[in-house]
């Protein structure tokens, strides 16, 4: 009888957690550390456009950035510099926007890395894997200085027992 309740029990407990799973809003951790933003940001891609005017730079095709242990990858990469020469502002990517960090990843339509906070806002269609575990959202914070996130917009999350 013991373990008739022990198992009703879980089953109660499984079913409140999958309830709150959805939400409008998920505090979460993105990768298992700290990310320095003070690190050179390496950009590859296949082609690169410089507006001197307003300076901006544009690569697409096949863009890669990486910088320390996080990779951005996207269909296009606009770089918009600070007032310092050389030194990067904002990188406003676009088209299947692909953000890494030590096995966790993260898909969005679109993202806006603001390198001196360490910020990336990745929008539309979110969608975060953390091992066998998933989020949903349209919005994903993350916070690299200090391996945070918060996910927003009708959230939905994929627990898998044991793996979390």
């Amino acid at each position: 009888m013991a373990l008739k309740q022990w198992s009703l029990a879980l089953a109660a407990s499984v079913a409140l957690l999958s309830t709150a799973a959805v939400a409008q809003q998920a505090t979460i951790a993105f990768g298992d550390l700290e990310q320095d933003t003070t690190q050179p940001v390496e950009v590859t891609a296949d082609q690169l456009a410089v507006n001197n005017a307003d300076g901006t730079a544009l690569f697409s095709g096949n863009v890669k950035v990486v910088q320390g242990d996080m990779t951005l990858t996207a269909g296009e990469v606009e770089v918009k510099y600070g007032s310092e020469p050389g030194e990067i502002d904002q990188l406003l990517a676009s088209g299947g926007v692909s953000v890494t960090n030590l096995g966790d990843a993260a898909k969005a339509d679109g993202a806006v890395y603001t390198i001196k906070s360490g910020q990336i806002v990745m929008s539309g269609n979110v969608l975060l894997t953390q091992g066998p575990s998933s989020m949903q959202g349209q919005k994903l914070t993350i916070n690299l200085t200090d391996g945070s996130g918060i996910m927003e917009g009708r959230v939905t999350t994929t627990f898998v027992p044991g793996e979390n």
